[in-house]
């Protein structure tokens, strides 16, 4: 199979990624970033822990030679259904991957994706910053497979977060989100996506840790939900959901260990009412 990573060369020396709270076990730990400042490498007791973002952009964490074809709800109440052994997420699969969309950005050099959610029936799509900031020309995928134009309509740097409008559409169903204070560790998610380009990806598994703070060498992003989920480069800008389909969070990064880059179960979600917070702020520029 076709490797269609591109890993930049390593550089200098330089301070990155931080987990709050640090365990005190582990002593301070030195890092040897690639030439990419989204990725970053540390090493501590022999062992290297290698941090990214997730998905495409002008970092460029993925690239593909070419892509595979495969209005804001806030908060509705109600309790979170409880999962037990053989439980049946299908249904909520269902429910969500429809409002979940591909994103990809193209240009004479490269291309890249990450994913994103629907925000109004008429295309409204939020994704991660990351994946939009580079030059290219900006296009959305439905779950459908339909593929059509679009544009950057207002972008947060600080909160790695971003509107694109979708053109020509109607009809779509927007997500819904949870409030943070219905997330606890031990909830089960799902995360959804195109990890590596595959697109209408779901994982599962729970949420972690909470409020875990980050540095990926450009944004410092604090309050993150963590969660062992299967979360790979193409995930960013998805949606993490509970198990009653409301989004708790939008995929932003992952940590992985060696010279892998792949998921070691340690995801990262920017929290629901960071985002809706942002997306609010961000819809009043677009007026």
């Amino acid at each position: 199979m076709t490797d269609l990573l591109t890993r930049p060369a390593a550089i200098d020396e330089q301070p990155a990624f931080l987990v709050t709270p640090p365990p005190t076990h582990i002593p301070p730990m030195m890092i040897k970033p690639p030439r990419d400042p989204r990725w970053k490498k540390r090493v501590a007791g022999g062992a290297a822990v290698l941090v990214l973002v997730a998905g495409g952009g002008s970092a460029g964490a993925y690239f593909m030679e070419e892509h595979l074809n495969s209005s804001t709800s806030v908060a509705v109440a109600g309790d979170v259904a409880t999962i037990t052994e053989g439980t049946d997420l299908a249904p909520i699969v269902a429910q969500v991957q429809p409002s979940v969309v591909t994103v990809l950005v193209d240009s004479n050099q490269s291309s890249s994706l990450g994913s994103g959610v629907v925000l109004s029936a008429d295309g409204l799509i939020l994704t991660n910053n990351h994946v939009i900031e580079s030059d290219g020309t900006v296009s959305v995928r439905l779950s459908t497979g339909q593929t059509v134009p679009a544009q950057v309509v207002a972008a947060d740097a600080t909160h790695d977060l971003a509107l694109v409008q979708a053109t020509g559409l109607s009809g779509l169903t927007p997500v819904t989100f949870a409030t943070d204070d219905t997330v606890a560790v031990g909830d089960t998610v799902l995360a959804f996506g195109a990890p590596l380009g595959l697109e209408g990806t779901v994982t599962s598994g729970i949420v972690s840790a909470l409020d875990r703070s980050l540095d990926t060498g450009e944004e410092k992003l604090s309050g993150l939900l963590q969660t062992d989920a299967a979360i790979n480069q193409g995930n960013s800008g998805g949606a993490l959901v509970d198990t009653s389909g409301r989004v708790v969070g939008i995929n932003v990064a992952i940590a992985t260990s060696g010279d892998s880059t792949g998921s070691v179960g340690l995801g990262f979600a920017i929290p629901a009412d960071t985002v809706t917070t942002v997306v609010t702020q961000l819809k009043a520029q677009v007026r």
